[in-house]
């Protein structure tokens, strides 16, 4: 009976994981799908130690509880005061504390399952995919953070890395083959998967790490997954598929956004930055835009496409550019933002940013939607966006982002680019945008000149 109730509450958390992943494919249902998915995973937790076979003393149960806390508090605080510039970092972090837990379990449950092939098997599967997805994360948060700035390159590193990889699979095939207990061998596998996980992420440049966290996070998923299979653990199991395969399947969205192949991800040499930087030099002059004029030429404008990016988010500008979208509204203007699928490093993250001031989900529009419709655009307001509207994706061959879908902003009557200089994206490259006849630049932060450019507006009363 006992057993029952305990699968039964597994097989609703399983559903809550499924349900909750359904919501958050809409802005509208994402928080409460979020709060489905983790009340079960709630429910989950304590059916599994509730319903915990075999004795287990008052220390221990103190220690479970006491975790619990301590996570619980410092996730929330976390999750609470993370900017959402640093949201793709913070996914990193968590991620690889999921790696981690799951090369932990191998580590607890390889002297328990010593003989058993199976059991084996699976164990330093589970470590091994955890221990790469954690050191990767890290790597990657340290990328993402910029506490390693360039892409770090050994010579012949793609060759290095396969022979590691190999090697990983040979050592735990032939642990497993001859059944050997050894810790020396389980630590020095556990230390090379964590080798492994550096080196398969230090040499992707910048540019690159959402895409490779994405791919980590699946990675993550898929221990986790054998987790739950060596416990019989059908809610484990479950939510590590369901990981797993939306990591994978987030990867390559990102990859198609980008119209690069995952394998040019991970042994190409896209977002090395400085390098691609030296190679690009000024390509014209600039023509400057002030708020004031702006702000005239906004006024007199029937349609208004804004595409925010990485620039918007940093400078915390949504609800100024909310603002005005909605004086723009009162005064007869459509107002509309065109959002790339990779628009501030991570899909949705753009949808996220500009949920929290409001603006409504029907407005925001896909790039194959909203490309059409800049032909009849009077101005374009891009606001901190810089590699997703740079037409060298279509124009030059020799460009690394070339054959990169992006906006087709450069097709509108007028483009107005907001940046803080003329420095270049996060793929090192000039933007050919910037030297059109058609495009002016706002310079400066996008929160003070946007607010500037509110203020003019409402003085045209």
């Amino acid at each position: 009976m006992q057993l029952d109730i305990q699968h039964i509450i597994y097989l609703l958390a399983s559903v809550t994981f499924i349900l909750g992943l359904k919501m958050l494919s809409n802005a509208k249902t994402a928080k409460n799908g979020n709060l489905l998915a983790a009340g079960g995973m709630v429910a989950a937790i304590i059916t599994a130690i509730v319903f915990h076979e075999g004795e287990v003393s008052p220390l221990v149960y103190g220690l479970i509880f006491g975790a619990i806390a301590v996570g619980t508090i410092v996730g929330w605080l976390t999750a609470k005061r993370v900017q959402m510039t640093k949201m793709p970092e913070l996914v990193s972090l968590f991620n690889g504390m999921g790696g981690a837990c799951a090369a932990l379990i191998g580590l607890v449950e390889f002297h328990h399952n010593v003989g058993d092939s199976m059991s084996m098997t699976v164990i330093l599967a589970g470590m091994v995919i955890g221990s790469v997805s954690f050191s990767g994360s890290m790597i990657a948060w340290a990328k993402l953070n910029g506490k390693i700035k360039n892409a770090i390159r050994l010579p012949k590193y793609n060759i290095l890395n396969t022979l590691i990889l190999i090697g990983l699979f040979a050592y735990g095939a032939w642990i497993v083959w001859t059944g050997t207990g050894s810790e020396l061998h389980l630590y020095a596998l556990f230390a090379a998967a964590l080798g492994y996980g550096i080196l398969f992420v230090l040499p992707i440049g910048g540019a690159d790490m959402p895409v490779v966290i994405s791919l980590l996070n699946s990675f993550t998923g898929l221990a986790a997954a054998f987790g739950g299979f060596l416990y019989g653990n059908q809610v484990m199991l479950t939510g590590g598929i369901l990981v797993g395969s939306a990591g994978t399947l987030l990867t390559l969205v990102m990859c198609k956004a980008m119209n690069r192949p995952l394998f040019n991800v991970i042994f190409g040499a896209f977002g090395g930055g400085t390098e691609a930087a030296g190679e690009s030099g000024p390509q014209g002059n600039v023509r400057e835009v002030g708020p004031s004029d702006l702000a005239v030429q906004l006024n007199y404008s029937k349609k208004v496409i804004i595409v925010p990016g990485y620039g918007l988010a940093v400078a915390q500008a949504q609800h100024v550019i909310k603002e005005l979208e909605t004086i723009l509204e009162e005064r007869g203007v459509e107002v509309t933002y065109a959002i790339h699928p990779v628009a501030g490093r991570m899909p949705g993250h753009m949808n996220v940013l500009l949920a929290e001031s409001n603006v409504e989900y029907d407005k925001l529009k896909e790039m194959e939607d909203i490309n059409p419709e800049f032909a009849q655009t009077d101005v374009v307001l891009v606001v901190g966006a810089n590699d997703v509207v740079n037409p060298a994706a279509k124009t030059d061959p020799s460009s690394p982002i070339y054959g990169m879908p992006i906006l087709d902003v450069e097709n509108a009557k007028a483009c107005i680019v907001n940046k803080r200089s003329m420095k270049p994206g996060y793929a090192g490259i000039e933007n050919e945008l910037f030297f059109r006849d058609k495009t002016q630049m706002l310079f400066g932060d996008a929160k003070k000149v946007l607010t500037e450019l509110v203020t003019e507006l409402k003085a045209l009363d």
